[in-house]
């Protein structure tokens, strides 16, 4: 009886085995690049948080395939630069961040071209600031995958960072856009230092299949990745719930976005 309301199998369609399980992906490919060239030679290359075992036992947790399976899903981005902030309130209630690394080799308008401190009623506590640090990081995919972007907190840190990481995820098939790094500051009796080349933060990617590995490579910025992203920068500007802008930039979307650097 309930034949009548399934769909109807054409001649040239084969039958599918019985019991047999669709095929699942191997591997999602994601490619990271540059949005831009600019001072790029300051930004690292994302790095796999896996680091080899210390150990001859067979028992050692840096063999165990829980560990594993878990540490390579992560990828480190490097911190470009040394900074020592020191966040204060002006008597006229204004925020003032000061680069307290005199000596070192940031210069202060440099620093402000890719730093900025978000305006008081767009910070989700009235006391606790949030920075901005604009980067050139941008993953593209045409597999539908999410990134996600959370603190290093698979590595040791000797001094605490005075506040949270804020993170997000969002989907880079339909979304490639520039990585933003942003901080909300707790204690602003507390100066927050980044060193060069330490662990900034992760990245970590999830698709439909959750035992499909990433292959993470080195893409191109092709003409028509180029005037995709374009057509995505600083629409936050103009609407408030960019989400709401998935369906369209996937109808408007290119085929294929992903050409890996040969």
């Amino acid at each position: 009886m309930l034949d009548r309301f399934l769909p109807k199998r054409t001649a040239s369609e084969p039958a599918a085995p019985p019991n047999e399980e669709p095929k699942r992906p191997r591997f999602y490919d994601v490619g990271w690049l540059f949005a831009n060239d600019k001072t790029s030679m300051i930004w690292g290359a994302p790095q796999p948080t896996r680091e080899p075992s210390q150990s001859a036992s067979a028992k050692s947790v840096g063999v165990c395939p829980a560990v594993i399976e878990f540490d390579r899903r992560h990828f480190i981005i490097p911190c470009p630069i040394d900074l020592h902030l020191r966040i204060a309130i002006t008597p006229d209630g204004k925020i003032n961040i000061t680069n307290m690394d005199t000596q070192g080799a940031v210069r202060p308008g440099a620093l402000n071209q890719i730093m900025l401190i978000m305006p008081q009623p767009e910070w989700r506590h009235p006391e606790r600031p949030v920075i901005q640090i604009t980067t050139p990081y941008l993953f593209v995919t045409d597999d539908p995958i999410y990134i996600n972007q959370f603190p290093p907190f698979l590595h040791y840190a000797p001094k605490q960072r005075p506040g949270v990481q804020l993170c997000g995820r969002y989907p880079i098939d339909v979304w490639p856009r520039p990585l933003m790094w942003a901080f909300e500051w707790h204690d602003m009796s507390t100066d927050l230092i980044l060193r060069r080349g330490e662990p900034w933060f992760y990245v970590r990617f999830e698709g439909p299949d959750p035992s499909a590995q990433v292959r993470l490579v080195e893409a191109q910025m092709t003409p028509e990745l180029r005037t995709y992203v374009d057509s995505i920068t600083d629409v936050t500007n103009f609407v408030s719930q960019s989400f709401s802008l998935f369906k369209t930039a996937r109808e408007r979307r290119p085929e294929k976005l992903l050409v890996p650097k040969g």
